[in-house]
């Protein structure tokens, strides 16, 4: 880093410096004009440090600034990104994979003038590289956009993504790829050819239906180069085979999408394995079998979703919820409310409208004690808004709306968001809010609050409430189709919408029954390698919340296995977070004990084996092409790979740069300023002592 510095000017001339050396000049004369006792060279002298000291304080008195410029050169930044997911592993071929430590070959090629950072990625994107490839899912395109925004506006110079090419989460990468501002380079891990192999492609269906219905299945089946093979697709459903069907394979390339009916007739979760029997020399025998698990309800939870007028949240709320089987939205005018049956409905959506405009809603809300969700906006009557409910007040003068980003509370402790979810919403564009002052009742929890341009305020945008036994829910601003189109733009899905409106309607439904000590987990299948999350709430005899005793459960795995825990207490409630289990089903019991009663709940999960790594054993290297193309690099195969220093060094557009950091302060600032002034008054003191003038 180098230093240079510069006296400069602010709002004073800098023509005035001629005139604090008058000054000095002036003072010095008169104190030294008429000596009695001086010599002539004493005399000069004291005249010289008198007027520099005064010519200095003077100086100092107009405020000139000191420019300082820092130069710090940066080197280009190289990241490393290498595919750690099990579908590496399918290549033996050690032509088509690359060996131990070439990562740090690489950076030794490339020597001190470039930066190196590596990194491995599956489903999320870890430091340092990795030979484990143990990942279960690939999300080529969330490990760009993570990259992307840790090392923006920094001096990237390229990226050196090895991979195979498949991917089964997230969105086509070659639509983030666009969003990286760097030379792309890739390693085409893998081997395209085809080999004879039978797999389930994809598997389409429904994770809930409700008993006494048919429910369809799409399986597609793939067979490459098995010509003259049949494809024997059988299902079972805990172990008997409730379908089978055989289809030959006409092709090379052959694919076909095979629709199977089955019936909901029993209550609870169903296990279904589908498999196509082997044939001789597969290359992969994982991908031949495919378990789904699928929810038999007895009936849909119905909420009543009101509004005065159309919007486009309202298709977007409705959509959200409904992403879950275990909920049906009917989505009404309030003017149509005479034609509805209210008591069929256990939650009420009251979408910028109010209860107070129907005499007979406000009645059954108040009788019925029956959650509300009020969300607020543009035509929300705030008088009413806040008569309605106590949790949130917006005091405003005027009827004006203002943009508020949303910022994710985590002390908020009423049920679970995942970090990814709270990450997307943080980034999400602004909602628009009521303008005005906001006020809290104290007893509610917020989930999101309110941030306005890059300042954080107080005020809720999200938030929960227990009033009295009923529960009410809070949203302050409109616009949640913004927040449907972002994520859908950035990550090709609403997952994060889906779990926010989803989780927010399970807890505002979960004690319609009023059921004293409830235990459910976050949701009823998880996936291999995800944490297991359960809650528990339990209440008083007022159906009060509480969370002073101690909670326990034990889940029991079909194999026989026993796990047991201790619930932690969070917020009002209970959270447990069991960390990742083996594949299986799992049975759980929740006991409880408060004051003389004992409660007991209990229920049933799955952790599910993720074979999607397995679904494709030929590489993609056409992406990979693609990537390096659209961005100025260049694909390289595991072979060529002492190639890559090369090319980056060769590469002009990969170079230091050096960034310019000025700074102003005010001289007078510096502190040995003062003590030069000291120093020349403290001498011409001791000149005048010595030579008898004091």
């Amino acid at each position: 880093m180098q230093l240079l510095f510069s006296i400069t000017w602010g709002s004073v001339s800098g023509w005035w410096t001629p005139v604090c050396l008058l000054l000095g000049l002036l003072y010095a004369w008169l104190m030294y004009r008429q000596p009695v006792s001086l010599g002539k060279g004493a005399r000069y002298g004291l005249f010289a440090l008198r007027t520099i000291a005064v010519f200095i304080i003077s100086f100092l008195l107009i405020a000139p600034l000191v420019r300082s410029i820092a130069y710090n050169p940066q080197k280009p930044l190289v990241l490393i990104a290498q595919d750690n997911s099990e579908s590496i592993k399918l290549f033996k071929n050690n032509s088509l994979s690359l060996g131990e430590g070439w990562g740090e070959v690489l950076k030794q090629q490339l020597g001190d003038q470039y930066d190196v950072r590596e990194f491995n990625f599956s489903r999320d994107l870890q430091d340092e590289l990795s030979n484990k490839f143990d990942g279960k899912q690939t999300n080529i395109s969330s490990a760009l956009h993570q990259l992307n925004e840790r090392f923006v506006n920094q001096n990237v110079g390229a990226l050196i993504l090895a991979t195979d090419g498949l991917y089964n989460q997230g969105s086509d990468p070659r639509y983030e790829a666009k969003n990286f501002k760097t030379n792309i380079y890739t390693i085409a891990l893998g081997d395209t050819t085809a080999k004879r192999d039978l797999l389930i492609g994809n598997v389409n269906y429904n994770k809930a239906a409700y008993l006494g219905n048919d429910f369809e299945v799409e399986v597609l089946a793939e067979a490459y180069q098995a010509k003259g093979e049949n494809i024997r697709l059988s299902v079972t459903e805990d172990g008997k085979q409730v379908f089978t069907q055989n289809d030959p394979v006409i092709a090379d390339n052959f694919k076909k999408l095979v629709p199977l009916k089955l019936n909901a007739d029993k209550k609870g979760i169903h296990k279904y394995t589908i498999s196509i029997a082997p044939v001789k020399n597969e290359a992969s025998l994982q991908n031949n079998t495919e378990t789904i698990y699928v929810e038999v309800l007895d009936a849909k939870q119905k909420i009543l979703l009101l509004y005065d007028g159309p919007h486009p949240d309202i298709s977007v709320i409705k959509q959200a919820i409904e992403a879950n089987r275990n909920y049906e939205v009917k989505a009404s005018l309030v003017s149509d409310l005479p034609k509805l049956k209210l008591s069929d409905y256990s939650l009420i959506i009251m979408y910028q409208s109010a209860s107070n405009s129907s005499g007979t809603l406000q009645d059954f809300i108040t009788k019925s004690k029956i959650p509300v969700w009020y969300m607020a906006g543009a035509q929300t009557n705030l008088p009413q808004f806040n008569s309605e409910q106590k949790s949130v007040q917006i005091n405003s003068g005027r009827d004006e709306m203002q943009e508020v980003f949303a910022l994710p509370m985590a002390e908020f402790s009423l049920f679970t968001i995942s970090d990814s979810t709270r990450n997307k919403i943080a980034h999400f564009p602004p909602l628009l809010a009521p303008f005005g002052n906001y006020s809290g009742s104290g007893t509610g929890q917020v989930l999101l609050k309110q941030k306005i341009g890059q300042v954080p305020t107080s005020y809720p945008l999200l938030a929960f409430n227990d009033e009295n036994g009923r529960r009410i829910g809070i949203l302050t601003g409109e616009g949640l189709w913004r927040w449907a189109l972002s994520e859908y733009q950035t990550y090709g899905n609403h997952h994060a919408l889906e779990e926010l409106l989803g989780q927010g309607v399970q807890y505002l439904t979960a004690n319609a029954n009023h059921q004293r000590f409830r235990v459910y987990p976050a949701k009823n299948v998880f996936d291999e390698g995800e944490n297991v999350i359960l809650n528990a709430e339990l209440y008083n005899d007022a159906l009060e919340l509480v969370n002073t005793p101690d909670v326990r459960i034990d889940l029991k795995s079909q194999s026989g296995k026993n796990y047991s825990f201790l619930f932690t207490r969070n917020g009002q409630s209970y959270q447990l977070d069991a960390g990742t289990l083996p594949v299986d089903e799992y049975a759980y019991t929740a006991t409880a004990k408060l004051g003389n009663q004992q409660f007991k709940a209990g229920g049933q999960l799955t952790v599910k084996t993720l074979n999607l790594e397995t679904r494709q054993t030929a590489a993609d290297h056409r992406l990979l092409f693609d990537l390096a193309k659209q961005s100025g690099g260049q694909m390289v195969y595991p072979s060529q790979i002492s190639r890559l220093a090369d090319l980056i060094r060769k590469n002009e557009n990969i170079k230091t740069v050096v960034y310019e950091d000025k700074h102003y302060s005010d001289l007078i600032d510096l502190k040995w300023i003062f003590a030069v002034i000291l120093g020349l008054l403290s001498l011409e003191w001791f000149m005048r002592k010595r030579e008898g003038e004091i």
